[in-house]
């Protein structure tokens, strides 16, 4: 809360004894009512009563607060059937001062910008009484008059609910040593915000990390959360974060600048040696219930973009960053070189920005299959037997000409030399794939053509377009995930991606929305 308002509803852990602004759209209501599981705390001091064709997810959620008012001095501690059945009599009769709602709440006024009842409950004068968030007692009392926007009762604290008792997480401890365990939840610091994850997809790093234990020159030497390709609900916000607020649905860009240095000023902040980013040694990722991140590296999902949409910008970004490097325009004739997921991204993300003409290879049939549902308009099934000059000239004859420039997403030696001999001189390859430190590549011949050879590390600066790009229709991802398990089944999930089985998996990380 700040100076008195309440920012969310349905995180608010005191309520001001003056001066507390009433939400005034359902959609703050209608959010606690999804995580209904998830609050750090309930605002007992203020509420919503909304109206009843929302009745239902509102008792749900709150039910055993607002609606269990009758006969309170006398009353005992009710069961889960008896408390049900004592909510539907209640919600079922009108508000009025001869039903047994009126009789305890007094007068109810209509909030006049949302056609909402509004009420607090004063739990200071009543001797506590058992009501509960599955284990955990709380207490209840009489509603009051209340006028909007105003507030005459003492600062009231309800226990904490069920979102202690579980932060489930993808802990990877060693070389092929993955655990499901439960750590703490964060408090956010003043430029952060905690986040209840929705989804988070599964990136061939992870699973490297994994079966490794180390990429390059990041090694694993602590257990380390996974994850880095995720989205997920604001709920509670550091100090000084202005532009979210509680329950804002957002992407996560996982890589965040710890210090102003020459790249960052550049902004090109992906090249800072000092960058945190998920689920990179040292730095923990995001596969797990609740996560506290940067909140300036926190995007606003439109409300037309799901939650998986929201996680697969991460690897959309990597499109986004490795078309730019190529220099991908109006009318370029591009190669891309693997049709995982990252080479179906570079696929969208070109055909996006214009260029006349894609092919892409692969040796997969399946994945060769996808590609041309999201607009290829070349396959190039690779044989292990064939050569990188002839898969070359095979490339240049489907497109008509040489490439302008080629995206290689393989890491893969023979794929890299493919990628040079097949790019028409002065033109551009991008290697966004990382293979062997040392790889052999035809260097004379993209010397002696002027061929430029660029490397793309992550990205920088993509997240808005990215957004845009999708939230626009422009781009479609929604068919690269092909697979979905609960958090509980993370170990399944990482053995799927192992063996090469579909295209994306996604975890599902909020027990209560299993959905997309």
């Amino acid at each position: 809360m700040e100076g008195g308002t309440i920012r969310g509803w349905e995180t608010a852990d005191y309520l001001f004894s003056q001066d507390a602004l009433c939400p005034d759209t359902k959609s703050c209501l209608l959010s606690a009512c999804e995580k209904r599981r998830s609050f750090q705390s309930v605002c007992v001091g203020h509420y919503v009563l909304p109206p009843y064709s929302v009745q239902e997810e509102v008792r749900n959620a709150v039910g055993r607060l607002i609606w269990e008012c009758d006969d309170i001095q006398g009353s005992e501690t009710f069961s889960d059937d008896s408390e049900n059945e004592h909510s539907d009599r209640a919600t079922s009769e009108s508000i009025s001062e001869e039903s047994p709602i009126g009789q305890q709440c007094g007068v109810l006024t209509m909030h006049p910008s949302c056609n909402m009842v509004t009420g607090f409950v004063d739990i200071g004068s009543l001797p506590n009484r058992g009501v509960c968030f599955g284990d955990r007692p709380s207490s209840t009392g009489r509603l009051r008059q209340f006028v909007p926007h105003t507030v005459e009762c003492p600062v009231s604290l309800l226990h904490k609910s069920d979102m202690d008792l579980d932060n489930l997480s993808v802990v990877l401890h060693s070389q092929k040593d993955l655990r499901l365990e439960q750590r703490p939840i964060p408090e956010p610091g003043p430029n952060d915000v905690l986040l209840q994850m929705h989804s988070v997809g599964i990136c061939g790093s992870d699973v490297h990390y994994w079966q490794n234990g180390r990429i390059g020159d990041f090694v694993l030497k602590k257990p380390m959360v996974l994850g880095h390709e995720a989205s997920g609900t604001v709920l509670k916000v550091g100090s000084a974060v202005k532009h979210l607020q509680m329950g804002d649905r957002v992407a996560i860009e996982p890589g965040v600048p710890r210090e102003m240095d020459e790249f960052f000023k550049n902004g090109r902040y992906n090249l800072s040696p000092t960058i945190f980013f998920c689920a990179t040694p040292p730095d923990d990722g995001n596969l797990s219930r609740y996560y506290t991140h940067n909140a300036n590296f926190c995007y606003k999902l439109p409300d037309n973009l799901t939650f998986e949409e929201g996680a697969l910008i991460e690897p959309l970004s990597v499109g986004i960053h490795a078309c730019r490097r190529a220099g991908v325009t109006l009318g370029s004739i591009v190669l891309i070189c693997g049709a995982g997921p990252i080479g179906l991204v570079s696929l969208l993300v070109a055909k996006a920005m214009g260029a006349s003409k894609v092919a892409i290879t692969d040796l997969s049939l399946e994945r060769l299959s996808m590609a041309k549902e999201l607009g290829a308009d070349f396959t190039v099934t690779v044989a292990k037997e064939d050569s990188p000059q002839s898969l070359a000239q095979t490339v240049g004859d489907l497109l008509g000409a040489p490439p302008t420039m080629t995206i290689e997403c393989t890491g893969v030696e023979s794929s890299v030399q493919t990628a040079i001999y097949a790019t028409q001189s002065g033109g551009v390859v991008v290697l966004v794939g990382l293979g062997k430190e040392m790889v052999t590549v035809p260097l004379v011949n993209a010397a002696a053509r002027e061929v430029d050879i660029r490397g793309v590390f992550r990205y920088c600066n993509t997240w808005p377009m990215a957004i845009a790009m999708l939230a626009s229709g422009k781009v479609n991802v929604k068919p690269l995930v092909t697979h979905r398990f609960p958090l509980e089944q993370a170990l399944q999930a990482f053995e799927t991606t192992k063996q090469g089985i579909g295209i994306k998996v996604m975890l599902k990380c909020d027990k209560n929305d299993q959905h997309a």
